[in-house]
């Protein structure tokens, strides 16, 4: 009987430790593994998204600033901008500007997000 008991007592003892074991390799935290690729930093000479970009406000901006503001709006386009608004009055919508001579479809939906009015 004491050698029974003893057996049950050592394999009790054996199987506390194999499932202590188990359970701290389980919990052992490790470090997360790096990144093949680590993304660069963000800089301030980092252009920004269009979304974030300002919109200019083609009732009050100058030819100077629609010119910075706009992709494919050079100085006599923007010129234009502003004579049709000295014309015309103010845009009352942005595709009013396909009126303006030299602005057509493809420049107005590549400035859509740029412009307010």
């Amino acid at each position: 009987m004491k050698k029974n008991l003893l057996s049950v007592v050592t394999m009790i003892l054996f199987t506390c430790l194999s499932f202590g074991g188990l359970a701290q390799a389980a919990t052992k935290t490790e470090p997360a593994a790096k990144p093949a690729v680590e993304a660069p930093a963000p800089t301030s000479a980092a252009k920004a998204p269009v979304a974030q970009v300002e919109a200019v406000n083609i009732n009050t901006a100058s030819a100077e600033e629609l010119q910075k503001s706009l992709k494919g709006i050079g100085k006599v386009k923007a010129q234009a901008i502003v004579d049709y608004r000295t014309s015309n009055g103010p845009f009352a919508t942005v595709d009013q500007l396909l009126e303006v001579k030299g602005i057509g479809k493809g420049t107005l939906d590549k400035n859509r997000d740029r412009i307010s009015l």
